[in-house]
């Protein structure tokens, strides 16, 4: 079943826009893996964000010399927006780990980390198969039990992070990066969520 009429250039940005969260995905998992290049991975992900505000501005560019488009313009507007939140929210994670200097990896934002890479490769495969309405719902229920299992990896750490006697400032740079983490599988659920929409209006 075709959900929405053929206009390559714009669904070919939002699929650019898709593999650049993955790719800064993937970087941030490895940050979290590797904490001793922390600023070679930041400096990675800063340039990935780059591209992506080069691939929003074309969107916006297109929209605004395109008299018919595929989907309507505020539709088009929402999604690339938010698939360039989800980059922005790796960004501003990746910035938040370089400046707070942490040391001593923790387990569980490693497995946020990877929730949050696996949630940002089906996003990919959701918006590339925007044209096929099952093939779209598949994946984004997938990235909603991503994000609930997330919330659960969350909470745990939240627990360990408060427990004995904790060092306030670690405890302080630790929960930002769990709530950056947390909200970046939300800013994932999102574009689910837009993607649900537009399906609504041409399914």
């Amino acid at each position: 079943m075709r959900l929405i009429p053929r206009d390559e250039k714009f669904f070919d940005l939002f699929d650019e826009q898709a593999k650049l969260i993955t790719k800064a995905a993937a970087l941030l998992h490895e940050l979290f893996k590797d904490l001793s290049r922390i600023d070679e991975w930041t400096a990675a992900i800063k340039q990935v964000e780059h591209e992506g505000d080069n691939v929003i501005r074309e969107v916006v560019t297109r929209l605004n010399r395109s008299f018919v488009t595929p989907l309507d313009r505020e539709d088009i507007l929402m999604l690339a927006s938010r698939l360039d939140n989800v980059i922005d929210q790796i960004d501003g994670t990746s910035r938040r780990a370089a400046q707070f200097r942490i040391t001593g990896a923790r387990e569980e934002a490693s497995r946020l980390a990877e929730l949050l890479e696996e949630a940002t490769e089906h996003v990919g495969k959701a918006v590339s198969g925007m044209r096929t309405l099952k093939t779209m719902e598949q994946h984004n229920k997938r990235v909603k039990e991503l994000e609930e299992e997330g919330d659960s990896v969350y909470h745990t750490a939240m627990g360990r992070l408060f427990a004995g006697s904790p060092d306030p400032i670690e405890v302080i740079k630790w929960k930002e990066l769990f709530d950056h983490l947390e909200d970046g599988l939300d800013r994932c659920d999102d574009v689910s969520n837009a993607l649900k929409a537009i399906s609504l209006k041409h399914g």
